[in-house]
């Protein structure tokens, strides 16, 4: 391991955390391309298993801030258990009606459910800015290591997610992603050393994070963005089924992570100067811009090249995301803040995942690409009218004054 992720791990229990991290996390990549593999198993409908997965990142959508609010008030340990235990249940119902050809609407209700799975990833980072606060390079490069432990996960989660639903049984990915979710939240939530202190509820405005102008532009962003990934995953599964190899989807969608993964590591080791805003602004450009070559590949081989070119500006991107929510969130809702960015992917996820499906059952896999291409043009667009509000960052002291004017508001109201 090069020096400085060496060094970031030198603070007693991080190596702890962040394992259980990388477990509690792998349902991010492994959850909805699963319920898609079951359901195009299970019914060969495109339509459905998109928009099903549409529905589990919606409802990861709603309920993810509120639950990383609960946390940054009372703990860790005492909200993400029972989430835990409630996104399980759900995943079990949605398995077992899909397993038994339930009628469509049961199966509904079940994704919806299974949306309480907690943002792991933001509680994990919320673990390393409690421990480097004020040490922006310590922290930059333990985004970096998070960065590249994401893309780890998306390496690893397709693979396992769609290779045991086509090798073993529909469910088996989905089930297992379930299980991977209940070892890394109750293995995270173990170790208390390292759980963040939880702010007090005076300590807390009637405000969420997401009344953060800058926090607004990076999730509306992150919306579009989210709407990239989530139309590559179901109709790159499209396309290697109508190629006549659907296992080997897995395979193209871990090289999209693996060039995501290798950008990381190298930009965790960069010590950076200039603004975070203008670097945030390069990547989303760069991000649509890559694009374009998805539109032109015939083959499985092209496919893979042009993903693991697209990869390169991801993890970039999303380190230098989680340094602007710390720059433009308060202390007490950071975890919130961070949580809000992830819920901007989820429903970028949710809207992409059903339109391609959408898409590709009404003109076939490669016109699914289209979706990808808009939704990065959106994002450039979206980046590019917000910027200004990234340049300025919001200290500390100016987000609890706020608070205290949004308190002293309600106690006169």
């Amino acid at each position: 391991m090069p020096s400085p992720y060496r060094a970031i791990f030198a603070a007693p229990g991080t190596k702890g955390f962040s394992a259980a991290g990388l477990l509690g996390r792998m349902p991010l990549s492994m959850m909805g391309i699963g319920v898609v593999t079951m359901v195009s198993q299970l019914t060969g409908r495109y339509g459905l298993a998109g928009a099903l997965s549409a529905t589990l990142a919606m409802s990861a959508a709603v309920v993810g801030p509120q639950i990383s609010r609960l946390v940054d008030r009372h703990g860790q340990r005492r909200v993400l258990r029972p989430a835990t235990l409630v996104a399980v249940a759900a995943v079990a119902g949605l398995l077992l009606c899909a397993q038994q050809g339930a009628p469509d609407w049961t199966l509904f209700v079940f994704a919806a459910g299974a949306g309480c799975v907690p943002s792991v990833g933001s509680m994990v980072r919320a673990r390393w800015a409690a421990i480097y606060r004020g040490d922006a390079q310590n922290l930059h490069t333990a985004y970096s290591w998070e960065s590249i432990v994401d893309e780890l996960c998306f390496i690893l989660g397709p693979i396992l997610s769609i290779g045991l639903s086509t090798a073993w049984f529909a469910e088996a990915g989905p089930l297992i992603a379930a299980c991977f979710l209940v070892a890394g939240v109750f293995t995270l939530t173990a170790q208390r050393a390292t759980e963040p202190v939880p702010h007090p509820h005076e300590h807390h405005s009637g405000r969420s994070a997401l009344g953060s102008r800058g926090l607004q532009v990076l999730v509306a962003t992150f919306v579009a963005t989210g709407a990239v990934f989530g139309s590559v995953d179901v109709v790159t599964v499209a396309f290697a089924d109508e190629q006549g190899h659907k296992a080997l989807a897995s395979v193209v969608l871990a090289v999209y992570a693996l060039g995501s993964c290798l950008a990381g590591a190298v930009f965790g080791l960069l010590r950076l100067k200039g603004a975070a805003s203008s670097r945030w602004l390069v990547g989303v450009c760069a991000m649509a811009v890559s694009m374009i070559p998805l539109q032109l590949a015939g083959n499985l081989p092209f496919l893979a090249v042009a993903l693991f070119v697209a990869g390169l500006s991801i993890a970039p991107t999303m380190v230098t995301t989680m340094a602007l929510v710390e720059q433009h969130v308060p202390r007490s809702k950071l975890t919130e803040g961070m949580t809000w960015t992830s819920t901007g992917l989820a429903v970028g996820v949710a809207l992409g995942s059903s339109a391609a499906g959408w898409v590709v059952d009404a003109a076939g896999a490669q016109a699914g690409y289209l979706v990808s291409g808009v939704s990065g043009a959106l994002a450039a667009v979206v980046a590019f009218l917000g910027y200004r509000r990234l340049r300025r960052p919001v200290t500390h002291r100016e987000g609890l004054e706020a608070d205290e004017r949004s308190e002293r508001q309600q106690h006169l109201a």
